[in-house]
Order: C-alpha cells, then structure tokens, then sequence
C-alpha cells in the first residue's frame, strides 16, 4: 500500500515489519488518540489510504496486539503542533502529563504527580545520564528537534526499567542508528519562528544507504529571546511580601531567554535477519536561570550508542537485542561572569534482552542492565558529594493468552544499587558512608475483551526504589533553585503497591479510554521546607542574615496518590471529503501524606479540555480550551495556584514540490493572554508561563 502522506511515511517506517520483526514487536497500543484525521487526503485532493495504527516500542519485548499499561505516542504531525523548547513543555496537558518548568527554556515531564528519580528518561531505550532529576533548574540535554517520536508509559513501569521508572517512562526514539534498510537519499528538514518567547529554530536530518550500509546525519538549533508574558512576573502574593522598593518585572520575564544546538552521526549494517550500528552526538545549551538575573547556565553533553538485534534464532531463543551508551555530561553554573559550580556526570548503561521460545502458551523475554556513573559538583555550591552509583538488574517478562478475549502478563526484576560517595577534601561530606541497596519489583497485568469495541485492563504492582544519591548526600547551598539542601543519609528503599484500571473503546473514529490509578507509598522521599535558614556555610541563621537560605531535606512519609485520565476522540462529521473530529480529556490527581492528610507539594490540579479537528483534502484546522483549576491543595508553608483558561489552536496544510512532501503550519497558544502559573513549578509565584503566541513551521521530507 503506498501513501504519499509524510506522516504515514514517518508512521511505516516507525512500524516497518511489527507483524515479523522482534525490534518493533514490544506493546502495541491499545489505544492512540494523537492522531487525527487530517491525513485521509492528499495534497491535490487525492483519496489517501488509512494511517497506520502506531505502536510503542518501549517496554515489552513480546509481540503482543494489546497493552496494559496507559500510553501515548507522539510522532508525525501530532509531534509537529507541540514541540516547544522542552520535553516536559512538549508533553504538557496529555494525559496525566505536566511539567517542572523553570522558565521556558527547562521542563522536565512530571506524570501522575511524580517527578525526579521516579520519571525515567530513556533515549532510544537506554537512560539519558544528566543532572535533571537533581534539581528544577537543570535542563534535560535533549531537544525536542532531535526526537522523530516520543513514548510515554504512565504508572508503573518497574518491570523493565526499575524503580526510578515507578511514575512512568519518557523514551524519545530517533533513527542515528537506522534500524532498518535505507536504500538510496532521504531526509528531512524543519523549522519554525516564533511564540512567546521569538523562538528560531531549525533541524536537518540526511539518511543514505545501499540497502545494506546506512548513514545517519543531523544537526538542530534553537535561539530564544525573553519571554513575553501577560503582565506581572511575580504574583500578587509575592509582591505584597516583597515589599516596597523591589523592582518588579513586567511583559517580559528576565533572563529567560536561551540557545541550544547539536547534532549527530550515526551508521548500521541492516540484514534480514537483524542491524548493528553505532552513533555519536553532541548537545550544547546556554540559558539564563529565571531565579536568579545574573545565573546563567552552559550545558555540554557527548553520547556514545551502540544497538543491535539478531532475529529469527534457533534454538532456546527468538532474538537478542542489546543496547549500551556512554555519556559524559557537564554543566557549569555562571554568575555575574564566574563559574560557580560545575555538574559533571559521566558513564555508561548497558541493556540486553532475549526472547525465548515459546513454552507451551508462554511467551517471554528475560534480560539484563548494567550501568555506572559518577557525578560530582565542583566548585562554591559543592552540594553533593562526588559519588560513583554502580547499578546491575535481571527482569524476566511472561505472558498468556488464556484465549483470544483474555490474556496475562506478569514480570520482575531484581536490581542491585551501590554508592560510594567521595568527601573530595570537602568538611561537609565528610562521613558520608557508602551505602547499597536490593530492590525487588514485581508486576501482573490483564486485558479483557468485552466485545468487539470496549476492553477492560488492569495493572497490579510492587516497586522498590533505591534513594539517590542526592537524597542521601546532599548537604549545600544553591543558590538557582534558593534553597540549602540537606539529605538523610538513614534513609530506607521506598516501597510502593500500585494498580490502575482503565475501561477503553474503539470503534472506528471512534475511540477512547477513562481509567484510575492508586499507589501507596510505605515510605515517599521527597524534599521538605523545615522552616529553618542556613547560610552558605551551612550554619543555621535568622531568616534576615544576607546569605540565609531556606532549608529543604529529604525524609520518607507514607504517601498516597490517585486520581484518574479519561480522553477520547469522536467523528461528528463525515461528508463529501469533510470531517470534523471532537476530542475531550481530563486528568486528577491527588497526593497526601498517608499519616496527616497533608497534601503534598507540587501537584497538578484537576484538568479539562475539548476541542475540534477539521480536515478537507491537503487542509486542516483545530481549536481546543483547556480548563485547569485552582489548587489549594497544598502543604501549609507552599503557595497555592488559581484557574485558569487556555485556548490554542492550529492549521495546516500539506503540498508537494520537486519529491518533497511538505506540512505547513500555524498554531496559536494562550490566545486569550491569560496569566498561567503551573503548580507543579517551585517558580510560580516569580516565573508564569508565556503569554499570547503565534508560531509559524514548515515541516518536509524526502
């Protein structure tokens, strides 16, 4: 079947060979809304075959037709219309998703209320090594640009990646080591202008082969300028509290703007029966900390990768696929033209999997990860220890397919955790003991099928998480994020039981899923204010002292969070090459210390939206608001959020010139200009999100 759409294009080569090939088998997805109906026609009118159902690729090595666990794909145009600046803002408002924001040019996804070590960040499979989960200001070296699809796996997803994936898992899949043949020249080219923040930016990919042979290249980059905002940066509540004689910023946030660029190399050797390839790639980011006018931070980031896959085995085993990536990450923190500290993190993970034969009605893959890092902070705000992490895990996944409306899924894994923390000659660290840990996960879950339209699903878990070493070490000022950080070095494995149940439909256009979640924590690490002040040398002051810093420290409560995610898309119009497609969502979550009742800081409030997609032939338009409510939720010493509205919309059309298939868009956010200050952000009273934008792109492909 042949299809001139770039999306379908993109689509088939993400999904090349599922019904054959062990690498694209894992977890096909029950259900994808992303992807609306503006690809049934071709540029001139022409009819155009079906989209092809997406499917993940991330988690589960089986060639299963149905998935437990809630997800979402994000390829194509779907991709297109919202990437920003930033994972966590490119994945805002889908289901369960929010994120840390720091300004716009840092955003780190934060799924069903859980973010840092309990968000795993895969890029094509294997953990991107950074800075990010330590602290709000550190941005994730990954460009939105760079990425041809994002996956993300919400609840818990311990079974394959442990348990620093026990909120969920973000894997973003690019193609620097072509997975499949690639005979002849092809590639890709995007840009964009505009937003909120005057956003320029452009990436470039080029793919050639001989069928066997392939090469990989591609470069990015992005500059920004402040951002625009609709009036105040800090809220009223802040303001009144400043007091008189503070200047108070206002249309633009200061010290938001930043750069970033990259690129990469990358080759394979495809065959019949498997690839193996290699790639390298490098990441530079300069942005200034919206916390702190004369911060600005300069990241630099190297990746090595290597992958490859043997199908169709004989013997005990189906296929093995292995992946291992070496990184070396540093970060410097600038202030007023000095170096204040530097944030290094270098080190390798290494992933293997085996399918095995089947056993009877058993289908299962067993594997195995390894991994080690160090990461250090240099310098004035040395606020952490240099410590080496060592990691080694097994997991092993089976499922049954009692019959064709029933099948089981059932996994675990067994993860070792060793830290060896290094003074460095620094008074603060001293004492600080290594520490290792065991972790034990275990997982079951089902998909029932009701009928020929609606399926029921369930997913039950144990998850173990070792603390990092942030929470156990930490013990300095930094001065980004305001705080003095002080870790727990007693502090236990943090356990938590977890399920979620979700009723889902499909028939035809018509699709759509509404499902809730609960986890109990025996013992919740997170960061807490304790009222008291430090000063740059770690002595407890009077909230008035010139270098005072409130202090925050790592304990363990017993936790509790659930809530829900429903979303669903309708054709409302079907007519002479019209359509128009009505989509809702909605996610709640609440969080609370099991003990008090207290609420725990930075969660999401309630969310709603509705919106319209139209297509006819090469043309295609939406609009959707977004209701979010207040959140007055909240633990006595954090600040609460109001409501607020939000109204996007896009359009988009599709042509061709000279063998290029090209997208052009418009997409518009916040066209009411209202003031938004996300509650998941440690910044909402001092950093809103933009105001009022228009963005103009051009997407193409040869």
């Amino acid at each position: 079947m042949k299809c001139s759409s770039i999306d379908s294009s993109r689509s088939r080569r993400a999904s090349r060979g599922t019904s054959r090939r062990a690498i694209l088998t894992p977890l096909a997805l029950a259900l994808t809304l992303a992807q609306p109906a503006w690809a049934q026609a071709g540029a001139g009118g022409d009819r155009q075959p079906p989209m092809l159902e997406p499917v993940v690729i991330t988690g589960n090595p089986l060639g299963s037709d149905t998935l437990s666990t809630p997800s979402t794909v994000l390829d194509g145009k779907d991709l297109s219309l919202r990437r920003g600046a930033t994972l966590g803002e490119t994945l805002y408002g889908l289901p369960g998703v929010a994120s840390t924001t720091y300004g716009p040019m840092v955003g780190r996804p934060i799924i069903r209320g859980m973010d840092g070590d309990r968000i795993r960040l895969l890029q094509n499979g294997v953990g991107t090594l950074d800075a990010s989960s330590l602290s709000y200001d550190h941005a994730v070296p990954q460009d939105p640009l760079s990425a041809d699809r994002i996956e993300i796996l919400r609840g818990p997803a311990a079974l394959m990646y442990g348990g620093n994936a026990i909120g969920g898992v973000v894997n973003t899949i690019d193609n620097r080591i072509p997975r499949e043949a690639v005979e002849g020249v092809q590639g890709e080219i995007q840009g964009n202008y505009g937003g909120a923040n005057n956003d320029r930016d452009g990436a470039v990919q080029v793919e050639a082969g001989n069928g066997k042979f392939a090469l990989h290249a591609d470069a990015f980059g992005r500059k920004t300028g402040e951002l625009r905002i609709p009036g105040y940066a800090r809220s009223s509540r802040q303001r009144a509290s400043d007091g008189p004689g503070v200047e108070q910023p206002r249309y633009r946030l200061p010290n938001s703007d930043g750069s970033d660029s990259g690129g990469a190399l990358g080759m394979s050797w495809t065959g019949e029966h498997g690839y193996a390839g290699l790639s390298y790639s490098g990441y530079d980011s300069d942005y200034g900390s919206v916390a702190e006018d004369s911060v600005r931070i300069k990241m630099h980031q190297e990746r090595l990768g290597l992958a490859g896959e043997i199908r169709d085995l004989p013997g005990p085993f189906k296929s093995v696929k292995g992946n291992f990536s070496y990184t070396d990450y540093e970060h410097k923190e600038v202030d007023d033209g000095e170096v204040g500290t530097v944030f290094k993190n270098r080190g390798y993970e290494a992933r293997i999997e085996a399918r095995h034969a089947d056993i009877g009605p058993l289908q299962g893959a067993l594997g195995a990860q390894f991994g080690s890092t160090q990461f250090s902070a240099l310098g004035s705000e040395a606020l952490v220890p240099t410590t080496t992490t060592d990691t080694a895990a097994l997991f092993v996944l089976e499922e049954w397919p009692i019959d064709q409306r029933f099948k089981l899924s059932a996994g675990a894994r067994l993860e070792y955790t060793r830290l060896s923390p290094s003074a460095g000659g620094n008074d603060r660290f001293i004492g600080s003991d290594k520490a290792s840990f065991t972790a034990h996960s275990f997982s079951l879950g089902g998909v029932y099928k009701l009928s020929g339209i609606w399926s029921l699903a369930a997913n039950a878990s144990y998850t173990e998480r070792a603390p990092t070493f942030y929470e156990l070490y930490a013990n300095g000022p930094h001065e980004a994020t305001g705080q003095y950080l002080v870790g727990a070095s007693d502090l236990k494995k943090e356990r938590a039981y977890s399920s979620d149940l979700a009723l889902r439909f499909k028939d035809g256009p018509h699709r759509g899923s509404v499902g809730v979640f609960y986890s109990h924590f025996t013992n919740y690490l997170a960061e807490f204010n304790t009222g008291r002040f430090r000063d740059d040398d770690g002595e407890v002051v009077s909230a008035d002292t010139d270098d005072a810093l409130p202090e925050a420290q790592y304990r363990a409560v017993p936790a509790d969070f659930f809530g829900f995610e429903a979303e669903g898309r309708f054709r409302i119009l079907e007519q002479g090459g019209h359509a128009v497609d009505l989509h809702l969502s909605g996610d709640y979550t609440n969080a609370r210390n099991s003990d008090t009742g207290e609420p725990l800081p930075r969660i999401p409030p309630l969310r709603l939206t509705a919106g319209l997609d139209y297509t006819h032939g090469p043309w295609g338009a939406g609009a959707s608001a977004t209701r979010a409510f207040a959140q007055h939720r909240k633990p006595d010493d954090d600040t609460p959020t109001s409501a607020y509205y939000s109204l996007d919309a896009y359009a988009t059309y599709r042509f061709k010139t000279d063998g290029v298939h090209w997208l052009a868009y418009v997409r518009g956010n916040n066209l009411t200009n209202q003031t938004i200050r996300y509650a998941s952000s440690v910044l909402r009273d001092i950093a809103p999100e933009g105001g009022r934008s228009v963005m103009v792109g051009v997407r193409g492909r040869f």
